[in-house]
C-alpha cells in the first residue's frame, strides 16, 4: 500500500507541533485529516499559514474531542492517528483542573475507544517529558518514575496510562512518543522561548520571566516532526515508549541570555512573581536519553540549539507573525 492510499488522522493538527506534522505528512504523500477544534470564526489555527498547496490537499474535520460521537465519525476510515490535542498551558492547569481532565483524559479515552471500534492500524499518542517531574537520575530514559508536579503533568500521566490499558487489554496497536520540549515557529508565546523573543523584538529592555534556574532540553520542531514521521514508516513499534530529545540542557537564564546575545540586544533579565511557578510544582531539570529514539528509528536532532533559535528569531520578527501575538500581556 502506498502512502497515498494511507489516510492519517492528526489531532491537534491546528496547534504548534500539529500543523508542522500535517504539512510534512502531506509532503510524505499521506492523505491527510487534519482534526482542527471547533469555532465559531471557521479557522484553522496555524494551518492557515499553510501554503495553498497544503491547505488543498488535507481534509479538515472542526470538532472537539470531548464529543465521542464526533470523535468516532472523525476517526472512522483512519489508517493511522497522530494524536496530539491536548491543552498544554501549565500555568491555565492550575485554574482550570477540570478543563484538562476533560481534554486530556477524556478526549484521549474518547480517541482510544473510536480506535478500537475502527480498526485503526497504528495509533500514536504523544506524551510529554513533564510527565517525568523533576529528574532523579540524568539522563532520563522512558523508566523513569513519573511524578504529576502540575495538574497538567497528572492529566498527561493518566492519559498515558489509558494509553497503556488500552493496548494491553484490546490489543490496540499504540506507540507513546514522548517529546521533551519543542521551539520553533507558531509556538504558543506561553512558552518561555517565543516569550523570550518577543519581548526582546517589541523593544522590551528588562525581559520578565519565571524561574530562571530550571533547565530543559530544547528540540526544534522540524526534528520533532522527523521523529514523528519516521515513526509512521516503521512496523515494529507497537507497545514501545520513545523519548524524543536532544540530550542536552540548558538553565532558562543561560537560555535568555544566550537568545538576547543572538539578537544583539542588551537586556535585563528578571525573574517575575507572578510567572513563577508553586515551590513544589516547578521542575527543577529535563534532560533527555534520546537512545531507544536512535535505536528504534534511527532518530537524531540535525538542528543545533544555535541554529533553531536562529530560525525562530527570524519567524517572530516578521511583523506579519508578530501580529498574531500579544505581546504587552503575560499570557498564561
Amino acid at each position: 500500500m502506498s502512502n497515498a492510499d494511507k489516510k492519517i488522522l492528526v489531532t491537534g493538527a491546528d496547534g504548534f507541533i500539529g500543523s508542522h506534522l500535517t504539512e510534512a505528512l502531506v509532503r510524505e504523500g499521506y492523505a491527510v485529516c487534519a482534526f482542527v477544534m471547533y469555532n465559531s470564526f471557521g479557522h484553522w489555527g496555524w494551518l492557515e499559514q499553510s501554503p495553498p498547496e497544503i491547505k488543498n490537499a488535507v481534509e479538515i474535520l472542526a470538532g472537539d474531542i470531548r464529543d465521542r460521537a464526533f470523535v468516532r465519525r472523525a476517526v472512522s476510515g483512519a489508517h493511522y492517528l497522530f494524536h496530539l490535542a491536548s491543552l498544554i498551558a501549565i500555568p491555565y492547569s492550575y485554574l482550570a483542573e477540570e478543563s484538562f481532565v476533560d481534554t486530556n483524559i477524556k478526549g484521549t479515552l474518547n480517541l482510544l475507544q473510536a480506535a478500537r471500534e475502527t480498526g485503526v492500524e497504528k495509533f500514536f499518542h504523544t506524551s510529554t517529558s513533564e510527565i517525568y517531574g523533576t529528574a532523579r537520575q540524568t539522563p532520563m530514559d522512558e523508566n523513569h518514575p513519573a511524578t504529576g508536579q502540575s495538574p497538567y503533568a497528572a492529566t498527561k500521566i493518566a492519559a498515558d496510562a489509558m494509553a497503556e490499558a488500552f493496548r494491553r487489554s484490546y490489543n490496540l496497536p499504540l506507540t507513546i512518543l514522548r517529546p521533551f520540549n519543542t521551539y520553533g515557529p507558531r509556538q504558543s508565546a506561553r512558552a518561555v522561548i517565543p516569550t523570550i523573543i518577543t519581548q526582546i523584538v517589541t523593544g522590551a529592555e528588562e525581559i520578565r520571566l519565571g524561574s530562571l534556574t530550571p533547565r530543559r532540553d530544547f528540540t526544534f520542531v522540524e526534528d520533532m516532526v522527523q521523529a514523528f514521521t519516521t515513526a509512521a514508516e516503521k512496523d515494529n513499534l507497537n507497545g514501545e515508549v520513545i523519548n524524543i530529545g536532544s540530550g542536552e540542557d540548558i538553565a532558562v537564564g543561560e537560555l535568555a541570555e544566550k537568545i538576547a546575545g543572538l539578537m544583539q540586544k542588551p537586556v535585563k533579565i528578571i525573574e517575575d512573581p507572578e510567572r513563577v511557578r508553586p515551590e513544589n510544582s516547578e521542575v527543577q531539570r529535563l534532560v533527555c536519553d534520546r537512545s531507544r529514539a536512535e535505536r528504534l528509528l534511527g532518530w537524531r536532532p540535525e538542528t543545533s540549539l544555535d541554529d533553531g533559535l536562529k530560525k525562530t528569531i527570524a519567524w517572530f520578527s516578521d511583523e506579519r507573525n508578530l501580529a498574531g501575538y500579544k505581546t504587552n500581556r503575560y499570557n498564561i
